[in-house]
């Protein structure tokens, strides 16, 4: 807890000595997590060519990837290991965040930080798996095989593998849209009225988003990306309702804000 001045607020100093010591716990913690992760890089890898297994191009031996720079598979492995490392360290980071917003918090709003942790982890690893399981198979299909065999596939290693880690980590960010909706709510930067109204503009931006992180021009694929988008955005509404600010005088009233 930092220590408050006679006004009762907490220094400024103080707070960015917070931060600080938060963001360098974090930085441990990632550093282990990516510790852990490298011993695991060739496992992922192989993962992250099973979407290609499932094309018609590889399946006719007519599909290689290949490492183009002399470096490419060492960068590749540390940039694969970052990535993991930061899944597995997900958790204590975000317990890190949530120690350095609590002191701002009333005491009966700091037993959510389970939940938070919890919630934001898996959100996270919920947003990979979709992408994973629902997104990739069809994306990296309709691309390989789109001119039906015709021509042969040599892909750099480091580019592929590049891509569909940045898709696994766009789309687990996206899942976190609930959890940020509720944390921009309990500081009053947002609250569900202002969530609500704009609805038709989120549509969009999930249009978008949809569009921007699947490179196809398959609407297929585009709908199921845009669709659980929308969603998580309406699940915000709903969040960010349950967990408004309400002033003392509601609370003590009972009456809703």
């Amino acid at each position: 807890m930092m220590k408050p001045t006679a006004d009762g607020s907490a220094p400024i100093f103080d707070h960015l000595e917070e931060l600080r010591r938060r963001i360098l716990y974090s930085l441990v913690f990632l550093v282990v997590g990516a510790g852990l992760a490298w011993t695991k890089v060739p496992a992922i890898i192989l993962l992250l060519k099973e979407p290609l297994t499932h094309t018609d191009l590889y399946k006719a031996n007519k599909l290689q990837l290949v490492a183009t720079a002399l470096p490419e598979q060492l960068i590749l492995s540390f940039t694969i290991a970052l990535w993991a490392g930061l899944a597995i360290a997900l958790p204590f980071v975000l317990h890190q965040l949530w120690l350095f917003i609590a002191p701002g918090l009333y005491p009966q709003e700091r037993k959510y930080a389970g939940p938070f942790v919890i919630g934001a982890g898996f959100s996270f690893l919920a947003g990979a798996a979709f992408c994973y399981y629902m997104i990739l198979p069809p994306m990296v299909k309709f691309l390989v095989d789109f001119l039906g065999g015709a021509v042969a596939g040599i892909f750099s290693i480091g580019t592929y593998m590049g891509q569909l880690v940045t898709l696994l980590v766009a789309f687990g960010l996206c899942f976190e849209i609930p959890i940020v909706a509720v944390l921009l709510t309990r500081i009053g930067i947002v609250n569900h009225v202002m969530l609500g109204k704009l609805r038709r503009y989120a549509f969009i931006v999930c249009l978008i988003l949809a569009a921007v992180i699947t490179p196809t021009p398959d609407p297929v694929n585009m709908s199921i990306a845009a669709a659980p988008l929308y969603l998580l955005y309406e699940l915000g509404v709903v969040l960010s309702r349950f967990f408004r600010v309400r002033p003392e005088a509601a609370l003590e009233s009972g009456s809703p804000v």
